[in-house]
This record gives C-alpha cells, sequence and structure tokens, in this order.
C-alpha cells in the first residue's frame, strides 16, 4: 500500500475503533474519496463493535462476573490491537474474526 494513502486513511482508521458512533462517522468520512487503508479498519472496527453488542446482549443474562469479566477483557484486546495497527499505518486483521469482517462488510466503505 501506498505510505500516502496510509497516512490521508490514517486519522479516519482511528476514529473508527472509537464505538459505534465512530464507525458510524468514520464511514461517511470516507465516503468521498475512498481510502482503502481507511475502509480495511472501518471493516474491522464496525465488526467489532456489531460483534461485542450483539454478544454483549446474551452476556448480559449471566449473573455473573466470571462470564462478564473475560467477556470485557477479550473485546478490550481485540480493540486494542485494532487501533494499534491504525496508529502503525498497518492493515493487520483482528485475530480469529478479521477476514469475516472484511468479507461482510466488504461494500462499507
Amino acid at each position: 500500500m501506498e505510505n500516502n494513502s496510509v497516512q490521508e486513511g490514517k486519522t479516519t482508521a482511528i476514529i473508527s475503533y472509537f464505538t459505534i458512533l465512530g464507525s458510524i462517522i468514520a464511514i461517511f468520512m470516507n465516503l468521498e474519496p475512498k481510502n482503502s487503508f481507511a475502509g480495511f479498519h472501518i471493516r474491522q472496527a464496525f465488526g467489532l463493535n456489531i460483534t461485542f453488542y450483539i454478544l454483549g446482549y446474551f452476556i448480559g443474562y449471566f449473573d455473573s462476573w466470571f462470564v462478564s469479566i473475560p467477556f470485557y477483557v477479550f473485546f478490550a484486546v481485540l480493540f486494542i490491537y485494532g487501533f494499534i495497527g491504525a496508529v502503525q499505518g498497518e492493515m493487520r486483521l483482528i485475530p480469529l474474526v478479521g477476514e469475516h469482517f472484511q468479507k461482510w462488510f466488504k461494500n462499507l466503505s
């Protein structure tokens, strides 16, 4: 990937990791002109957010911190991994699910 493209899309990529609202804002920021680096991270962050909220809904029914704490720590690690990749200008897939997010949200950004 061209270094200029990475620098142009870095801000949008970083914003995408700040909650679901950040992902939605990043989608609109990347409409014109489209940046492939930003689009990659938008798909990763959006997928993480959607997965977090869907699974979090079901995790909320467990009345035990033995279940909820590992869930939150796991997703915090995934978000930090993606965020650091965006800051460093790298297109690293999120472990376990990143490849799926790229396929499922290919029309997004």
